[in-house]
C-alpha cells in the first residue's frame, strides 16, 4: 500500500484533466504531475541516496510544489515531514532535526532557515526545477514497496503546551482517512476541485489527498494563503467547489462583501473545524450559504476524522433534537469508535462529561521518537484525546472543552466554552475566549478576553448583564480584558496560551 499509486491511476485515467492549478490557471495535468512526481522521486534515490524511510521536510508556503514534494517522497518510499511555514524558525529547526530530515523544501520567504543535518531547497528555483527531469533514464522510477502501517506523514502538533510532537500517521491512516470522508462528507468527482485556503501542512493538505484520490483539481490561490477576495474570484471560475476553514476563517468569508456576490452556486462544500463553531456564527453562516456547510472534529493523532456533521444534519428537519445536534460536533466516523471516559478509563453513561476517547485504522501508531507522550496517549487501543465531551443517548458528542482548558473555580468545573457563547450573544462582541486565572480566594477565576466589532464599544458591565441572563452566576468572568483582536495560530486557532501569558505580563505590571 503506497498513496503514491492513486498518482499513477489517475495519470492513466484522467492524463489531461486538471490535477493542479495555480490561481486560475493550470499549473499540471495528471499525466504531468505524475511525470515531476516520478523525477522528483528518482533524484531522491539516485542523486541524494535516501533510503526507505528517511525523512524530507516541507516548510513552504502553499504552493503547487508541495504536492510535487510530498507524492515524490511516498512513490520514493519516504516519509513526508509538512512543516506550518508560520512558525518561529528555531521551531522549525526543532522540527527538522527532531524529525531527523535530509532534505527541507522551502518558500522563497523561508530560506534563511537553518536546517541543521537537512539540505535546505528552495521550491521553484533554478535547482528545484532540474528535480523534473529524471536523475537516469530508467531508474528510481517504480513507486516504492511500502507496508499499509509504514509511516507516510509526521503530523507536528502546534506546540502550545510544549515541544511540538510528530504524530507518525501511516499509509493505512491516510487512506482510512480518505475513505471515510467519502463516506461522510461528500461524494468527490473528477470535476470536482478544493481551493486551499487553509495550511497544506495541516487540515487542507490532508483534503488534499481525498481530491487526488478521484482525480480532480487541487487549487493553491497565488496568494498561497487565506484572502477572502482571492477565494471569491476563485469560486466564481471554478464549479464543484470545496474547501476546509478554522471557523475564524467562514467568519472572514461571511464578512467579505466580494465573497457575498461571488457565484455561490459554485460552492459544493465547506467543511468547518479545528475550532469551537460557535451557535451565532453557525446561524449566519447557514443563512447566506445554505446547506453547504459540514462539520468535522479531529486530530493531527486521528487526521480530520473522529466525529463528524453531514450537512443534511445542518438543514432544519423538524426534528426536536435539532438544536442540541447542531451544536454538537456529529457523530463517530466510519470506521472509527468514540467513547467518553472517567479519570480511571471506565466508559461513562451518556450525558455525563468525561475525556474522549476514539479507536480506528485512522489513529496514529505513536509519536515519533517520543515512548512517554506515546504511552500517554495510546492505552489499551484507545486514543486519548485530551478533550472534554459529552455523549447523548443517540451518539451525538458535544465537546465542552480541552481538558487543559478546564476551569475549576471553589470547586466547580467550568467549561470555557459555554461562557464563550453567552458572550457572543452580544451584538458588539467579535470574538471572544475565556482562560482561567489563579485565584487565592477560588483557586482559579474566569476571565474573558474580548474584541469588539469595528466602530463598536464594550464595557464589562454591559458583558456581566449578559452572563447573568444567560449562565450561573459562578460562571462569570470576574475580569474582562479588551483587545483588538485575539492572537492566533497560522491554523485560525485561538492561542490560549499566548492569552495567559497576556495576563501574566499585566500582573507583573501592576
Amino acid at each position: 500500500m503506497n498513496l503514491a499509486h492513486l498518482i499513477e491511476r489517475n495519470a492513466r485515467l484522467f492524463p489531461e484533466r486538471t490535477a493542479v492549478s495555480f490561481g486560475e490557471a493550470p499549473f499540471a495535468s495528471h499525466a504531468t504531475f505524475a511525470s515531476r512526481v516520478r523525477a522528483i522521486a528518482s533524484h531522491f534515490v539516485e542523486r541524494f541516496r535516501l533510503p526507505k524511510g528517511a525523512r524530507i521536510a516541507i516548510a513552504m508556503k502553499n504552493a503547487p510544489e508541495f504536492w510535487e514534494v510530498l507524492f515524490a517522497a511516498w512513490h520514493a518510499g519516504l516519509v513526508a515531514v509538512p512543516v506550518n511555514p508560520k512558525l518561529h524558525p528555531r521551531e522549525i529547526e526543532f522540527i527538522l532535526e527532531h524529525s531527523g530530515a535530509s532534505l527541507c523544501f522551502v518558500s522563497s520567504d523561508l530560506t534563511e532557515v537553518k536546517g541543521g543535518r537537512a539540505e535546505i531547497v528552495e521550491a521553484g528555483a533554478t535547482d528545484y526545477a532540474r528535480l523534473r527531469e529524471p536523475c537516469r533514464a530508467g531508474r528510481g522510477q517504480g513507486v516504492a514497496e511500502t507496508r499499509p502501517g509504514d509511516p507516510a506523514w509526521l503530523f507536528y502538533t502546534s506546540g502550545t503546551t510544549g515541544r511540538p510532537k510528530g504524530a507518525m500517521l501511516s499509509h493505512r491512516n491516510l487512506l482510512a482517512m480518505i475513505f471515510a470522508y467519502f463516506a461522510d462528507i461528500d461524494p468527490v468527482e473528477p470535476a470536482d476541485c478544493i481551493v486551499h485556503g487553509a495550511s497544506h501542512s495541516h487540515g487542507s493538505g490532508l483534503w488534499g489527498l481525498v481530491h487526488f484520490a478521484k482525480g480532480a483539481n487541487n487549487i493553491v490561490p497565488e496568494s498561497g494563503g487565506f484572502d477572502p477576495a482571492e477565494i471569491a474570484s476563485l469560486v466564481n471560475r471554478f464549479p464543484g467547489v470545496s474547501m476546509f476553514a478554522a471557523p475564524t476563517m467562514v467568519n472572514r468569508l461571511l464578512a467579505s462583501p466580494a465573497f457575498a456576490a461571488s457565484n455561490r452556486a459554485h460552492l459544493k462544500t465547506i467543511v468547518y473545524g479545528g475550532a469551537p463553531m460557535y451557535a451565532a456564527d453557525l446561524a449566519r453562516a447557514l443563512d447566506l450559504l445554505g446547506p453547504c456547510l459540514a462539520q468535522i472534529y479531529g486530530q493531527g493523532e486521528s487526521p480530520m476524522t473522529i466525529t463528524g456533521l453531514p450537512k443534511a444534519f445542518h438543514t432544519g428537519d423538524g426534528h426536536p433534537a435539532f438544536a442540541s445536534r447542531l451544536a454538537s460536533v456529529g457523530f463517530a466516523r466510519t470506521g472509527v469508535e468514540v467513547a467518553v471516559v472517567d479519570a480511571d478509563s471506565r466508559p461513562l453513561p451518556p450525558g455525563e462529561a468525561g475525556e474522549v476517547v476514539v479507536r480506528g485504522d485512522v489513529v496514529m501508531s505513536g509519536y515519533w521518537r517520543d515512548e512517554g507522550a506515546t504511552a500517554k496517549a495510546l492505552k489499551a487501543g484507545w486514543l486519548f484525546t485530551g478533550d472534554i465531551g459529552r455523549l447523548d443517548a443517540d451518539g451525538f458528542l458535544t465537546l465542552l472543552d480541552r481538558s487543559k482548558d478546564l476551569i475549576i473555580s471553589g470547586g466547580m468545573n467550568i467549561y470555557p466554552r459555554e461562557v464563550e457563547e453567552a458572550l457572543l450573544h452580544h451584538s458588539a462582541v467579535a470574538e471572544v475566549s475565556v482562560v482561567g486565572r489563579p485565584s487565592a480566594e477560588w483557586g482559579e477565576e474566569v476571565v474573558a478576553f474580548a474584541a469588539a466589532r469595528p466602530g463598536a464599544n464594550l464595557t464589562a458591565a454591559e458583558l456581566d448583564r449578559l452572563c447573568l441572563e444567560r449562565i450561573a452566576r459562578f460562571k462569570r468572568p470576574k475580569d474582562y480584558i479588551f483587545v483588538e483582536a485575539l492572537p492566533k495560530s497560522g491554523n485560525g486557532k485561538i492561542l490560549k496560551t499566548k492569552l495567559r501569558e497576556m495576563m501574566a505580563a499585566a500582573k507583573e505590571d501592576v
